[in-house]
């Protein structure tokens, strides 16, 4: 496995215990904002503990 690959991986397994400590799995149906602020929080990966607090609103 290639040095970026394993950093990739790395990064977003981050950002998913991230998302898991906010409490965004505790949704039974996800909305569009809140399935697109997941997703936005595990690939901000590491940035979520400096800081980073991203959120996606849908219309």
């Amino acid at each position: 496995m290639k040095a970026g690959t394993v950093v990739l991986l790395i990064w977003l397994i981050i950002g998913l215990i991230a998302a898991a400590q906010r409490g965004y799995f505790g949704e039974r149906a996800p909305s569009c904002s809140g399935a697109g602020t997941i997703f936005v929080t595990i690939i901000a990966g590491p940035l979520n503990y400096v800081g980073a607090n991203p959120k996606v609103s849908c219309h």
